[in-house]
């Protein structure tokens, strides 16, 4: 099942991949087009027929967004967060998948169940739930595994199952909220490294450096620093709002599977007597 887990983890990690390189390979195709900005009243007109004839040569190469994006990261950083940009979306999709009310409470699963232990069908409802992976499955056939100790022995395995499955889901939640954490972190990172190029540059230059000279070290400070609270504000809130619906999905699992081992609820008191 652990196996089963990471195949499926590395698939979603692969296709998430593919569909961030296509997103970033179509719209970030966009060139820049900077052109130099004159003052009024600042160039006479022969400085103008000059600077006509040398507009060819002193134009800025043409770069797409992305490959500006790439340049003002620096491939280091690129790497980093390309990583954790896919291991993210990778966790968005398993965690909703993992939480989807199906996954966790079946409702044919209850249902029939349901129906076995009316028609006092115990043996096949625990077959049923023994081979079921869902959250409320393995609740329940950890108690019907058990009720041969007692209603009290049973309720005790049900929790601990319950506190065992629930630990699982929260487990695969919290890389998400450290990928929110960290990400805000390299950003930083890079904010202070970016910082230290451009204040290199001027403490090498012998005079006054260019702006283009500062563009590199101040660029990675800044699209680092984006790049990483674009990260973290989404993972965050995804974070919050999955956590909250598993509490809920697990108190539903507890008050569902408690009402229907009740009928048991005389076994242990029956075998005492």
């Amino acid at each position: 099942m652990v196996s089963g887990y990471w195949t499926r983890f590395w698939v979603v990690s692969f296709l998430a991949m593919v569909v961030l390189a296509v997103y970033l390979g179509v719209f970030t195709t966009v060139a820049f087009h900077p052109s130099p900005v004159y003052a009024e009243g600042e160039a006479t007109s022969a400085e103008a027929e000059e600077g006509q004839a040398s507009t060819e040569e002193a134009a800025p190469e043409r770069k797409s967004m992305l490959v500006w994006l790439v340049e003002a990261l620096g491939w280091p950083y690129v790497i980093v967060f390309g990583f954790l940009s896919f291991t993210l979306v990778a966790l968005f999709v398993m965690n909703i998948l993992a939480v989807r009310r199906e996954n966790i409470i079946p409702s044919m699963l209850l249902q029939v169940f349901e129906e076995h232990l009316n028609n006092k069908r115990y043996q096949e409802a625990y077959e049923l739930v023994k081979v079921d992976e869902s959250f409320l499955g393995q609740v329940l056939a950890a108690g019907m595994a058990q009720l041969s100790g007692g209603y009290d022995a049973a309720v005790a395995a049900m929790q601990e199952t319950g506190e065992e499955e629930n630990m699982k889901m929260e487990h695969r939640l919290g890389y998400v909220a450290l990928i929110g954490q960290i990400s805000p972190m390299f950003g930083l990172l890079g904010t202070v490294h970016g910082m230290i190029i451009a204040f290199m540059k001027i403490a090498q230059a012998t005079t006054t450096p260019k702006p283009s000279e500062l563009a590199q070290g101040i660029g990675m400070a800044l699209v680092t620093t984006l790049v990483g609270l674009i990260l973290a504000i989404p993972a965050i809130v995804y974070y919050q709002i999955v956590r909250n619906r598993i509490n809920r999905l697990v108190n539903e699992v507890g008050i569902i599977s408690g009402e229907l081992m009740k009928r048991f609820a005389t076994v242990g008191a029956a075998k005492k007597a």
